[in-house]
């Protein structure tokens, strides 16, 4: 099997069940900068470890985000076959990170002004992704003004709670980083 197909060299791209669409179209725009989520996250999980508790939560928030890229890589008309938590962001998706952005807050101070990222690799990792995620978000409020996405999709709150955790755990990273410098 080849990379390339040579289909998209009209400036289209295939849809999940079917479909072309522009590739500039805010589906696309919108699955394009999740993707992007993915691999700034998989840059601050090379960072800190597959085998540490954030490595194997940013693992399983990659993997959310496929849920989310499935949902806006599906044409509206074909959306009732999205399978809820494998290809449609589910409220649960949503509620089920707001108890690690509680626990995670409860491992470091808050910090008490404005912060200035690149503490450590893996903190400005994922202040990269948060940025990213929050882009994703404006895209994704644009798709659902314009009836890409449902009124009802959990996709903006989804994102809305993943850059609230990205944030939370960089500043997690931040103080991890500084108290292995202070202990040398």
């Amino acid at each position: 099997m080849k990379v390339y197909t040579r289909t998209g060299d009209d400036g289209t791209t295939g849809l999940f069940f079917g479909g072309r669409v522009a590739k500039d179209g805010v589906g696309p725009s919108a699955y394009g900068t999740t993707d992007e989520v993915v691999s700034a996250l998989g840059l601050a999980r090379a960072e800190v470890g597959t085998d540490s508790e954030m490595g194997s939560l940013l693992i399983r928030l990659q993997r959310e985000l496929f849920v989310v890229g499935a949902e806006l890589a599906t044409a509206p008309d074909n959306r009732h076959k999205l399978e809820p938590g494998k290809y449609l962001v589910t409220s649960e998706m949503v509620a089920d990170l707001e108890p690690i952005i509680d626990d995670i807050t409860g491992r470091f101070e808050a910090p008490q002004e404005f912060v200035l990222p690149g503490e450590d690799r893996a903190s400005a990792a994922l202040d990269v992704a948060r940025t990213t995620v929050r882009r994703a978000e404006r895209e994704c409020v644009t798709a659902t003004r314009e009836g890409w996405l449902e009124s009802t999709s959990q996709v903006v709150p989804y994102l809305n709670r993943l850059a609230d955790l990205c944030w939370t755990l960089a500043r997690w990273q931040e103080g991890q980083f500084r108290a292995a410098r202070s202990d040398h």
